[in-house]
């Protein structure tokens, strides 16, 4: 993460500065806001520190400039100031400030509103992110837009019904159960890469299509890592990578792509595959009529311990209600059927 600090006091901005870089930061000082504004053109600065009073362009000045802009991006403004009183504090906000710094300040302070910042911007970047990628996706698939809405409700319902389990109880908070529900759509972007006469084949695919056809996890973790790369501030494409490179991986360790097993496995995607299996199963596809719940819900029982995690299993069964509703609420309502010939390749084509 790259900080602009703009004060035109040079001691003041070198004790925010290595402050800041104690921490961690890549760190730029400019002493007057007109440098700041130029700067901030070039797209390298998500947060700007930056005093209320400065020669040339004020503080207030080049949050309304900055403001004014139809730039990429937003920038997350922190004003540095001496003044006091509700009065300012109206007049910084009114301007385009985010948040405010009271000279003198304590670095623990500097670091913890530098960090709400980056708050602000993940949940800017990952919300937008998602959108652009999750729609990639549903251009390559008729059927994908249901199947992703589906998909993070399941995948939010399982992980907050986990949060009651002693063994995740320690692991899973409120920021998992919501990153989880964003990111599950993700899951399949690899997708987007594989040819149609396979993606969207009727009928059992050969061994060498489903052998291509698994590349998709390598080809979505590889696509998200190199976005990743490009967003520094969307930590929370980890997730999104460890979902796409690890919902077809099966508790025994018989899955793809590497065939790890057990707690080797990235929670995210142990849950993933749970959600993911019991919607391909209740939704009709190109290759296949929808499954019953009681049918869908036969199978995954039969699979707890092998393809998938019995803790998450156990999760869904506590939780089978809420996966009814969601169903009935947002499937395709097909005719089910109530029994099956269950494909390796056509449960692994989802």
């Amino acid at each position: 993460m790259q900080i602009l600090v703009a004060d035109d006091d040079t001691i003041t901005a070198e004790v925010i500065a290595h402050a800041l870089r104690k921490f961690g930061y890549e760190v730029t000082v400019v002493h007057n806001g007109l440098d700041a504004s130029e700067l901030l053109r070039t797209g390298r600065y998500k947060i700007l520190i930056s005093d209320w009073q400065m020669p040339g362009m004020t503080g207030l000045e080049l949050c309304e400039e900055i403001r004014s802009r139809r730039s990429g991006g937003y920038i997350y403004v922190i004003l540095l100031t001496s003044h006091g009183g509700i009065d300012n504090v109206v007049c910084g906000l009114e301007a385009g400030a985010d948040d405010f710094l009271t000279k003198p300040f304590d670095p623990t302070e500097l670091l913890v509103r530098v960090r709400v910042g980056e708050r602000v911007l993940n949940l800017e970047s990952r919300e937008l992110m998602i959108f652009a990628l999750a729609k990639l996706a549903e251009s390559r698939d008729r059927e994908t837009g249901a199947h992703l809405e589906r998909m993070r409700e399941y995948a939010r319902v399982l992980a907050d019904e986990l949060t009651k389990q002693d063994a995740f109880c320690n692991i899973i908070d409120g920021e998992y159960v919501n990153l989880i529900y964003l990111t599950t759509p993700l899951h399949d972007i690899g997708k987007v890469a594989i040819p149609d006469h396979i993606l969207l084949k009727e009928g059992s695919l050969t061994e060498t299509e489903f052998e291509i056809m698994k590349t998709h996890t390598l080809l979505g973790a590889q696509t998200l890592r190199e976005v990743s790369q490009h967003s520094p501030c969307a930590g929370f494409l980890q997730m999104a990578t460890d979902i796409a490179i690890s919902h077809h991986e099966r508790f025994d360790g018989t899955g793809y792509p590497y065939g790890i097993s057990g707690e080797d496995i990235p929670l995210c995607g142990r849950i993933t595959a749970v959600a993911d299996v019991y919607d391909a199963l209740t939704s009709k596809r190109v290759y296949k009529e929808a499954y019953s719940h009681r049918l869908a819900k036969k199978i995954i029982l039969e699979g707890a311990g092998a393809a998938f995690d019995s803790r998450i299993v156990e999760a869904f069964l506590q939780r089978e209600a809420d996966f009814i509703s969601i169903q009935e609420t947002l499937g395709d309502h097909a005719d089910v059927l109530e029994s099956h010939e269950f494909d390796t390749y056509e449960a692994h084509k989802s």
